[in-house]
């Protein structure tokens, strides 16, 4: 299973001390690299008032990247149906497509990408959550008004992000190949894919089911520095188990020292366990396991690191050693 793609979501981490612009101005850099390490593809997460993520809209990321790449395809990962109106989605990567023939994707998916009520409302212009009706009929108005409405010339490649067996219905249902968020759930992951695969039906956007599973993945040179460039997002993710949503992103040597209590060190490393982080050697055999035991088509990661030189390190051994592990992996 080493004969698959490699691609990365961008999660634009924004560090105590440092500014969302200094983010932001990244995202050329990192999108360039990638392309230069032959990564397959990058997707721009929908994020909103939070202290520890850039709130840059997918849509316009995705643009600046192709501006300033030639060849790797990039996407949302996602957009968030909820908040926006269908046809707007639709004409806006519809026109992206149309302008970058072939690159552009656009993965859709359902939350309100924050746990801000106020934020999430005005999102809303004043709505509550989406309901499952609700977000299905926002997804086949996509699809539709791609078909119907804009119809350029090549249109966007659509994919469906889920992380449970709900979305991974709706998935399967439409059709649609999904991006399966096992960096974020990664106990549904298994039941995600039962529930896709056991009712998919073709469309024309795809023929047979097709699966994308993104990956926490954060790699050094030893295990030591691995741990110590995931210890930031440990912090945050501390906060979010005791209901904290305002965790700003702090430094690795702040990091270093926060004071985990026994629960949490035995939650982070239980997630951790499911995730790909330490060497280039763990990570690869990691990556080739989720890979063998899901049968996804693509590997896509997330590694949520502040430092740009330390980011595209992380996907540079990784590359690098799947590579060497593709080339001596036996043939069937």
């Amino acid at each position: 299973m080493l004969d698959i793609p490699l691609s990365a979501l961008e999660v634009a981490m924004v560090q105590t001390g440092t500014r969302a612009a200094d983010t932001l101005r990244d995202t050329t850099a990192f999108a360039q690299g990638l392309e230069g390490l032959g990564y397959h593809r990058i997707w721009y997460a929908e994020h909103h008032h939070s202290p520890a993520i850039g709130a840059f809209p997918p849509v316009v990321l995705v643009a600046h990247a192709a501006a300033t790449t030639s060849a790797i395809r990039l996407g949302s990962g996602g957009v968030l149906a909820p908040n926006h109106a269908p046809i707007t989605l639709a004409e806006q990567f519809g026109t992206l497509a149309a302008l970058h023939e072939d690159r552009v994707d656009l993965g859709i998916g359902r939350g309100p990408g924050t746990f801000d009520d106020a934020t999430a409302r005005a999102l809303r212009r004043g709505a509550g959550p989406a309901t499952d009706a609700e977000y299905r009929g926002d997804v086949a108005a996509i699809l539709s008004f791609l078909v119907d409405e804009v119809a350029l010339g090549p249109l966007p490649e659509p994919w469906l992000l889920a992380s449970s067996p709900a979305g991974a219905a709706l998935a399967a249902e439409l059709g649609l190949p999904i991006a399966v968020a096992h960096h974020i759930r990664p106990d549904n992951t298994l039941a995600v894919l039962e529930c896709y695969r056991s009712a998919f039906s073709p469309s024309r956007w795809c023929d047979r089911p097709r699966v994308l599973l993104c990956v926490e993945a954060v790699c050094a040179e030893t295990e030591e520095e691995a741990v110590r460039r995931a210890g930031p997002m440990n912090v945050v993710k501390a906060g979010l188990l005791k209901g904290e949503s305002r965790t700003p992103f702090p430094t690795p040597a702040q990091a270093a020292v926060h004071p985990f209590t026994e629960q949490e060190r035995q939650a982070l490393a239980g997630f951790r366990a499911q995730q790909a982080v330490g060497t280039p050697e763990a990570v690869v055999e990691r990556l080739a396991q989720l890979a063998a035991r899901t049968g996804a088509d693509e590997l896509m990661l997330a590694t949520p690191v502040h430092d740009l030189g330390d980011r595209i390190a992380s996907y540079a051994l990784i590359a690098k050693h799947w590579r060497a592990a593709t080339a001596t992996a036996p043939t069937t």
